[in-house]
């Protein structure tokens, strides 16, 4: 399994998706700058946290629009595996794989410590190893996490198990219907506002993130016919 992690000007969580690859699959990744036009080598693309461009206009607007992004599109297209975290999330919404749109949170502040998010759908490639509607522990850090999008396409999100993770106890942005991650229709491109490379470790707080990572190994063994 090949692992790109896609590295725009500001993606200051590169490093950690590398190590938590690392640590969870025992896989090494190849860093991709976002100036690059081929990711045909790779089955997974990884689209870590940060502000990338310095989140100018938007958060993730300039990364969307960068040569990259193409190459991310038609890898989500062929049906390969693409995971955006945080700015990641952000920067797949703005590229237009994923529906919906972010605001400032609803009380203007950065917000960063561990909350409960409670696991929507466990049958997409990235949370086969969870259990539906179980309470997991992750991190968050954002400004802008407020997720928002109209009626009609959360109703279409509610309808295809599109989402995949909610706030649980809080919603600490004041995001639509608590909504912290959702897949595309086809279920191969998740973006969430948790970070799941961060919570790896029992020194961290927490492991379950592990389990995205996981379950993407899983997936894409029983795809592959891999051992």
């Amino acid at each position: 399994m090949n692992v790109a992690v896609i590295v725009f000007p500001g993606s200051n969580g590169s490093l950690e998706m590398d190590k938590a690859v690392q640590d969870c699959l025992e896989h090494k990744v190849d860093y991709v700058r976002h100036t690059e036009t081929d990711l045909s080598n790779y089955d997974v693309i990884l689209l870590p946290g940060g502000a990338t461009f310095g989140d100018y206009l938007r958060p993730g607007a300039m990364a969307s629009v960068t040569p990259i992004m193409a190459e991310v599109k038609q890898a989500a297209a062929e049906g390969k595996l693409v995971l955006g975290v945080s700015n990641g999330f952000q920067v797949l919404t703005e590229a237009g794989l994923l529906p919906g749109a972010f605001l400032q949170n609803e009380k203007p502040k950065f917000r960063t410590e561990s909350i409960t998010v409670k696991v929507d759908n466990n049958e997409t490639p990235f949370t086969l190893d969870f259990v539906k509607e179980e309470s997991i522990q992750l991190p968050i850090a954002h400004g802008f996490g407020n997720y928002y999008c109209e009626e009609e396409t959360l109703r279409r999100l509610e309808q295809n198990q599109q989402i995949v993770f909610r706030y649980e106890g809080q919603n600490p942005n004041g995001s639509v219907a608590a909504i912290a991650g959702i897949v595309n229709e086809a279920g191969n491109v998740l973006g969430m506002m948790p970070h799941p490379e961060r919570a790896t470790q029992d020194w961290l707080g927490s492991v379950d993130g592990r389990r995205v990572f996981t379950s993407i190994l899983k997936y894409w063994r029983d795809k592959n016919g891999a051992a």
